[in-house]
């Protein structure tokens, strides 16, 4: 099917060369799945004795599961776009009432961990509750993309 929900929104992340086309690849994207699957059961492995190492692979686990869907349609962020690309992607086509869920806390997790990746002496480091929220917040998003590609038919953009 070709997803027009959200089109605007990537078609100028194409334009600013945020976001590129490459060839549609379901095989990576369910690779990038079950990467992303094993992020989170090594960060809920090393949560309680590294609280700060189990974020950073909680959010990995959930930028991946995200960039899934765009490595889907043919679509990956560009070093200009980054992860703020992929953010802003997946949350103009995926982001309504199912979707929402899944991204409601990418943009959160996503400055903690660059907090945690830069770290100033000031800055507070994560602690177990944080790290067991991000999981929480990356199985919710790995949950959806793993769903959605299961039952929809994404054709490339």
């Amino acid at each position: 099917m070709t997803w027009k929900r959200g089109r605007p929104e990537v078609e100028r992340l194409l334009d600013a060369n945020e976001l590129e086309r490459v060839a549609a690849d379901p095989a990576l994207a369910r690779s990038m799945l079950a990467e992303a699957t094993r992020h989170v059961r090594s960060a809920r492995d090393i949560a309680p004795n590294d609280p700060a190492g189990a974020y950073q692979l909680a959010y990995d686990a959930l930028r991946k599961a995200a960039a899934a869907l765009l490595v889907e349609q043919g679509l990956r962020s560009t070093t200009r776009g980054g992860h703020i690309a992929i953010r802003d992607a997946v949350t103009a086509q995926f982001g309504g009432p199912k979707g929402s869920t899944a991204f409601r806390a990418f943009d959160r997790l996503r400055r903690t961990r660059n907090r945690l990746e830069y770290p100033s002496e000031t800055g507070p480091a994560a602690d177990l509750d944080d790290a067991r929220d991000a999981i929480q917040e990356a199985e919710a998003t790995l949950r959806f993309a793993d769903d959605f590609l299961r039952t929809e038919k994404l054709t490339p953009f």
